[in-house]
């Protein structure tokens, strides 16, 4: 039944299922360790147990994610040699070294640390234990790090040579680990995941306020999450405009199509808001835009001239419609988040970030908006970088194994029905775990006898002066 698919396009879709399901975790492992080494450092540093017990609260929820993450990355490093052997046969010799040394440094360090961060605060002590916590923290950013320089790589290619059988190999280590785009990128995801964590664990403060279920320990989760928001939302926008800049420079394509632009302009590219992009006559239909605003975005100038799609070979243009989508998903959803953290800066002011309940409503709804921004931004970057997988020298075409699109399909369907079951069971378990916050607890008695109502500390020693006598 699946003979008149096309074997390509099916490998393609089995990628980005696997490879959006596994982001989704890391994005939220990444923002979420360091997060807990914050709650542990506040700890320790004013010695309020209130952070000890947020630090519990979402170290559970870490080791669920955390695992989850791990098992969803394995299998997409299956599919490099079952689905596109060719593009691991040629981009081995470089591909290979990045993902061993992120195994090397990143992964074994968290695993190192991971138990004793998880069990050890009870046999190890509070230092120790603090520096098992920031080993973890370091361990997903070194992560992170790898990752960004293998995708970086891809997108803007350096530091290599061809050599005789058609195989990239490495010329110069650093240029290829800091190639163009890497610092942009890098930059652009970590803070993405810190946002994606801050909203989460926002969203879960908001939840627990609503309900009243435990007010003290959601308020400071609350007020720490919308600090972030406020703070990092802003910077995370001014980080997009520099990668912009920066795609722009060394994957045009990509921009153009992110902005919709068919047609070169030679004094000024209007900012199209809205439209439905249409390939095949070259237009955006239905266009809403503000004349010029794109020429001063990307080139600082009202009448700056900028390329358009017209320059770029047919076959060669990536997916217009998608990228053009995915895009406006990630800027608008960013700009909610900046919102929200404007919004959260004016009840603080007012006193009533803790009591401003049509807020916390917003920040429940909004607690998913890191995870659909992070799939946006990551469908742009990869579809706008087609049809090339490492861009402007190896074509996807060309990457592909030699395989039938019958065993695509079927191994398609089987991660369907697995990953739904599995990654759906560990969602709503941790989903249960988020609802679960622990009550605050009661406030210390002062010394002295416990009594019931009504009856006098004096009566019941008058009480007992009668009987001793």
């Amino acid at each position: 039944m699946f003979e008149t698919f096309d074997a390509q396009l099916l490998a393609r879709i089995q990628f980005a299922f696997t490879v959006s399901f596994h982001i989704i975790f890391p994005a939220f492992s990444i923002g979420l360790a360091s997060y807990l080494a914050v709650l542990e450092g506040l700890w320790l540093w004013k010695k309020d147990k209130v952070y000890l017990e947020l630090f519990n609260f979402w170290k559970t929820i870490f080791a669920v994610a955390f695992g989850m993450g791990v098992v969803s990355g394995i299998v997409m490093s299956y599919q490099f040699g079952t689905n596109w052997s060719v593009f691991s046969d040629k981009a081995g010799p470089v591909i290979g070294p990045l993902m061993g040394y992120e195994v090397l440094t990143a992964f074994f360090l968290e695993a190192g640390f991971l138990g004793v961060m998880l069990f050890g605060l009870k046999r190890v002590g509070p230092g120790l234990h603090y520096l098992a916590t920031c080993m973890v923290a370091l361990g997903t950013l070194i992560s992170a790090t790898w990752i960004l320089a293998v995708n970086s790589w891809m997108q803007t290619p350096a530091g290599f040579a061809m050599n005789d059988v058609g195989q990239f190999v490495p010329v110069d280590w650093w240029a290829i680990v800091f190639n163009p785009s890497f610092p942009y990128r890098l930059t652009h995801m970590v803070i993405a995941a810190y946002l994606t964590t801050a909203f989460v664990v926002g969203g879960v403060g908001a939840w627990h306020l609503l309900r009243r279920t435990a007010p003290r320990r959601a308020g400071v989760m609350f007020s720490m999450a919308m600090w972030m928001a406020a703070i990092v939302a802003p910077i995370q926008i001014l980080a997009g405009d520099a990668h912009g800049l920066n795609t722009l420079e060394h994957q045009p394509a990509k921009v153009m199509a992110m902005e919709g632009h068919f047609d070169s302009h030679a004094d000024g590219a209007p900012l199209i808001l809205f439209g439905l992009p249409n390939q095949a006559e070259k237009r955006v239909d239905y266009a809403i835009e503000i004349p010029k605003l794109s020429s001063l975005i990307l080139k600082h100038s009202l009448n700056a001239p900028l390329a358009g799609l017209d320059t770029i070979d047919d076959d060669k243009e990536p997916p217009v419609a998608v990228v053009f989508w995915s895009f406006r998903v990630m800027v608008g959803l960013g700009f909610a988040m900046l919102g929200v953290g404007l919004w959260s800066l004016w009840c603080r002011y007012r006193g009533r970030l803790h009591d401003c309940s049509a807020l916390h409503r917003v920040a429940v709804l909004m607690a998913p908006s890191g995870f659909v921004a992070v799939l946006a931004g990551w469908i742009t970057t990869e579809v706008g970088r087609q049809p090339y997988t490492i861009y402007g020298h190896l074509l996807t075409a060309d990457s592909i194994s030699p395989i039938a699109a019958p065993a695509v399909a079927a191994s398609l369907i089987a991660f369907i029905i697995v990953y739904f079951f599995v990654f759906g069971a560990g969602t709503f378990y941790i989903l249960r775990l988020m609802a679960r916050l622990p009550r605050d607890p009661m406030p210390d008695l002062d010394d002295g006898p416990v009594r019931a109502s009504g009856i006098t500390p004096v009566a019941q020693a008058a009480e007992g002066g009668k009987h001793g006598h």
